[in-house]
């Protein structure tokens, strides 16, 4: 399976297939137990393909929310029973001190996050709010999120740790932009997404640094469809919303969601 898989990635998702792999084999042959860091949709999915050939393993995946992006996956020999495992998740939440700021979006809170260098698979999901922002973290790491976190780009907060029951989560944001492009290629949408020339999107595309539907895309000439999740590294995301007609010149109408 796992060669056959290889197929079917990124070079760069190999490394993750074979320790997604020893997690598996890990609770099919030697009966044991493995709680992973929070892992992205790709992860997830790369993740299920494996299981798929392990009928002897049992998965248990939770993200705080019903409809979390990222989770933790607990890994076990079928004959456990997950349900009531605690899956060693924290929400950490934040309040600004002063709500006369200007609101704080979901960059500034992952950023200030990062910045105290914890790494992103320790990180769940944020859930911005008007009066501050819920974020879902690995347990290992709440107390020492909770005790060091005091500013939020430049802004002063409070923090408070919760129980993952108490997650106020919400939904994301999408500010809607309407395009007409040549064809719905990635490299064509995304210019104009992020306002960059058709030249300097090649860059980053061809250097692994885009993700279509969370997996890596280096072609920029890709068909993006109705649906399709884009990210470029350092710039953010958006959703293709709506490929409509053709105009009159033979552009087609583009519909887009931007995550703010």
């Amino acid at each position: 399976m796992t060669k056959k898989l290889y197929e079917h990635v990124h070079p760069d998702e190999r490394e993750f297939v074979d320790r997604a792999n020893e997690w598996l084999e890990g609770a099919a042959r030697y009966h044991e137990t493995k709680l992973t860091d929070f892992l992205d949709p790709r992860q997830l999915q790369i993740l299920s393909m494996l299981a798929g050939g392990e009928p002897d393993v049992s998965i248990r995946l939770e993200g705080g929310s019903p409809n979390a992006e990222r989770r933790r996956a607990l890994i076990a020999p079928d004959y456990r029973e997950l349900e009531n495992e605690d899956m060693k998740l924290t929400v950490l939440s934040i309040t600004p001190a002063d709500t006369k700021f200007t609101e704080l979006g979901h960059g500034d809170y992952m950023g200030s996050v990062l910045g105290l260098g914890m790494k992103r698979a320790k990180i769940g999901d944020i859930h911005p709010r008007e009066d501050g922002c819920h974020i879902v973290v690995a347990a290992e790491i709440a107390d020492f999120l909770n005790l060091e976190l005091r500013q939020v780009h430049r802004v002063n907060v409070f923090t408070e740790l919760l129980p993952a029951a108490s997650l106020l989560a919400s939904e994301s944001q999408l500010a809607e932009m309407e395009l007409t492009v040549a064809s719905p290629r990635l490299d064509g949408i995304a210019s104009d997404v992020y306002r960059m020339s058709r030249a300097k999107i090649l860059a980053p595309i061809k250097a692994g640094r885009c993700r279509v539907n969370w997996k890596v895309e280096e072609d920029p000439s890709k068909t993006l469809r109705e649906g399709d999740t884009v990210s470029l590294q350092g710039f953010g995301r958006f959703r293709v919303l709506e490929i409509g007609d053709l105009t009159k010149k033979g552009r087609y109408r583009i519909r887009v969601g931007k995550f703010v």
